[in-house]
């Protein structure tokens, strides 16, 4: 089992997974990644984790971001990219939180099993720390997938259930069903641009103690940021915290309760950076200056149900897996 620290959470990660973390790298210097605590678990995290969704860096900036404390990898056996995270983490397993996604395909009981295996193959592991529900199936009832993950957590497979891209009823009547087990995590997309669970999955995951695992926080390239920002406040405050623009974005994420964030980096001197944006909080004023003089998106009932539907249509017929 990973070795990790049933404490109070925000604590620094060095020392306890990465000893070399207080010598200098290259030219970046001193990094301290900060832990929290997973949902109730007692179990904690680091507050900056990395997502290898589209990734194409090999083994080199993962092995950075374990060195750096930033352990917490993530996958899906949709991504393509377990096997690059199995020899990235080969021989330093228990220094890693592993968490990895199965596709909607494969929520029938039997069918998650296999998929928990084969992804177990690909990572070169014999569990999974955090196993991840990747979208909902609206064509599968959700006792199916929830059974399935309970199987793999009495066997030892799976450590925690977690979610991603559910909504508050996804995520009632997922836990629901569960007989034993706690949903500890949901993974969705949040970022200074993208604010949709600002409107009530937010609140409810903190009110529940469900961690809530931000992708793309970084809005998948900060030229996306930028666009949002005809006024460049995000560049000024990165100036007046001594900060680089990723950085300040990253902080904002992760000030918020119950959240951290999972970036990807495909190169060592990206880690570094985006590592860089755990340890410290960003000034109050400066935070209330990002979230009103930039444009964010925040979609309305009306535009979540509309995309839940074509989702499900698409399930119907096969072409959403």
């Amino acid at each position: 089992m990973a070795r990790w620290l049933a404490a109070p959470t925000r604590r620094p990660v060095r020392g306890i997974f990465a000893p070399s973390i207080a010598q200098p790298l290259g030219k970046i210097g001193h990094f301290s990644a900060l832990l929290r605590e997973l949902a109730n678990t007692g179990i904690c995290v680091p507050e900056i984790g990395f997502g290898t969704w589209n990734y194409s860096g090999g083994v080199e900036p993962l092995r950075a971001a374990i060195e750096c404390g930033a352990c917490l990898i993530d996958t899906a056996e949709a991504y393509g990219t377990e096997e690059i995270v199995g020899k990235a983490i080969k021989g330093q397993r228990d220094r890693v939180f592993l968490a990895t996604k199965v596709l909607p395909r494969n929520f029938k009981q039997r069918d998650l099993i296999a998929a928990a295996e084969r992804s177990l193959r690909r990572l070169g592991t014999d569990h999974i720390d955090l196993y991840q529900l990747h979208w909902p199936n609206l064509t599968i009832p959700i006792e199916e997938p929830m059974r399935g993950m309970e199987k793999l957590v009495d066997e030892g497979k799976v450590r925690f259930i977690g979610v991603s891209n559910f909504s508050v009823r996804d995520l009632i009547n997922a836990q629901a069903v569960l007989a034993k087990q706690r949903i500890v995590a949901n993974q969705v997309r949040y970022s200074l641009v993208e604010r949709t669970i600002e409107g009530g999955l937010l609140q409810y995951c903190q009110k529940n103690g469900i961690t809530v695992i931000a992708y793309s926080p970084l809005a998948t390239g900060l030229g996306n940021i930028r666009a949002a920002d005809p006024e460049g406040v995000l560049r000024k405050v990165a100036e007046a915290a001594c900060k680089s623009k990723a950085q300040v974005a990253l902080n904002w994420c992760i000030s918020r309760e119950n959240v951290i964030a999972i970036p990807k980096a495909s190169t060592v001197a990206h880690v570094m950076e985006d590592v860089g944006a755990s340890g410290w909080k960003l000034q109050l004023e400066l935070a209330r200056l990002l979230e009103e003089r930039m444009r964010y998106r925040r979609r309305g009932p009306f535009e979540i149900g509309a995309r839940r539907a074509v989702r499900w249509g698409m399930q119907m017929i096969g072409h959403c897996q």
